[in-house]
């Protein structure tokens, strides 16, 4: 923002020629100069009636970002002077989706230049088999930033809650004064309450079981690689290699699109997890889940995450009944689809209220309630189902 006081009428007519772009028709008659004119012209490149007549005719854009390297590198250079982050990033999104600039992101200075976060990490896997091996490196750099960013936002919550939650799932019946669950023994030995002593007999006690280097539970991470799963397939990765630290989880990552890949040995590095999805194509939730559940040996002690829009290609009577043999057999069965901040993406409706008929309802999930969901699922607690 410029640098001048401005009296508020002032300003706000500034205000109103930013948003309204300087065309005659604004009237707002305010003059740009400066750092003003230059943010201006930044958000004209992007957002100019210029680009917009061009995408129309198919004539060369005007708007002033061009098609070049170069100018698009200054480009992303001024925004990240002129905008926060958060801002940035929109206009990253916007750029790549309004101006077709997803093709040069495969030249190794374009990524340098630009704010690394979530979406970009998903347009650079879908350009993943195209990328030449010059711009490789440095695209696995930028995704290991978002990573390694996420990881530290999420992991120790993350390991912190499901530690509990393993804890509280493997409750003893003599356990000792320190491990004791006063809350469930006591609700387990009202019967048990003297009225002339105003007091409990626990007969019962309920205490927590101690972690233990054994395997508790079996977590299978069921992910749809289509192309508007970016954004989940990116978190479930990281979420899948935070998992499968845990001693106690034994933790598998199954990804699909019409054919099925088992990502598992690559689970501690959640980059190569990434590289080694291929964003786009079709869908065959059936055959994933058949993989799925070839893979269960102790059904009672698993956890199966599907996620997915759940715009089903293969065979949809199998999956539910497969949905169904599942839950059948003890597995307890999540349906996220969406695993990201943006909430829920466009999906099945019809497959979602079959998956709900089933004790399987489908809901988009934020990464920060991720391991409320995985908890309750390890303790067969009720999923906590956000509103709306």
């Amino acid at each position: 923002m410029s640098g001048d006081v401005l009296d508020p009428a002032q300003e706000r007519l500034r205000r109103w020629r930013m948003v309204l772009g300087g065309d005659a028709a604004d009237g707002t008659g305010c003059v740009l100069g400066g750092r003003d004119a230059a943010m201006d012209g930044a958000l004209a490149a992007l957002y100019g009636k210029g680009d917009r007549q061009g995408q129309q005719s198919g004539r060369d854009r005007s708007a002033g970002l061009g098609a070049s390297a170069p100018s698009v590198a200054r480009w992303l250079g001024d925004i990240r002077t002129y905008f926060p982050s958060s801002v940035v990033q929109v206009m990253q999104r916007d750029a790549i989706d309004r101006l077709g600039l997803a093709t040069l992101l495969l030249e190794p200075e374009m990524l340098e230049a630009v704010e690394a976060d979530v979406h970009l990490v998903g347009t650079l896997l879908s350009l993943n088999k195209a990328m030449p091996e010059t711009t490789k490196e440095t695209a696995r750099a930028v995704v290991r930033k978002v990573v390694e960013d996420l990881e530290k936002r999420l992991a120790t919550r993350t390991r912190a809650t499901l530690t509990g939650a393993l804890d509280r799932s493997a409750r003893v019946s003599r356990p000792r004064h320190q491990d004791i669950d006063w809350n469930r023994t006591i609700a387990a030995n009202l019967k048990h309450y003297l009225p002339q002593y105003r007091t409990i007999v626990p007969e019962r006690l309920i205490g927590y079981g101690r972690a233990s280097q054994s395997v508790k539970k079996e977590v299978v991470l069921c992910i749809d690689q289509s192309g508007s799963m970016a954004a989940s397939v990116v978190y479930a990765s990281v979420f899948g290699a935070v998992l499968a630290s845990m001693r106690s989880i034994n933790t598998r990552l199954v990804v699909f699109d019409t054919a099925v890949v088992d990502l598992t040995d690559q689970l501690d590095d959640p980059v190569d997890v990434l590289f080694g999805t291929q964003l786009g194509g079709g869908t065959d939730i059936n055959r994933a889940l058949a993989y799925c559940q070839s893979q269960i040996t102790r059904p009672a002690e698993t956890v199966v995450v599907l996620i997915s829009d759940l715009y089903e290609g293969g065979i949809r009577d199998e999956m539910l009944k497969r949905v169904a043999a599942m839950k059948a057999s003890g597995v307890q069965f999540v349906t996220l689809l969406a695993l990201s901040d943006e909430g829920a993406p466009a999906y099945d409706r019809e497959h979602a209220a079959a998956l709900a008929a089933l004790g399987a309802p489908a809901f988009a999930c934020t990464p920060d309630l991720f391991p409320e969901v995985m908890a309750a699922a390890i303790e067969k607690r009720p999923i906590p189902v956000p509103e709306g």
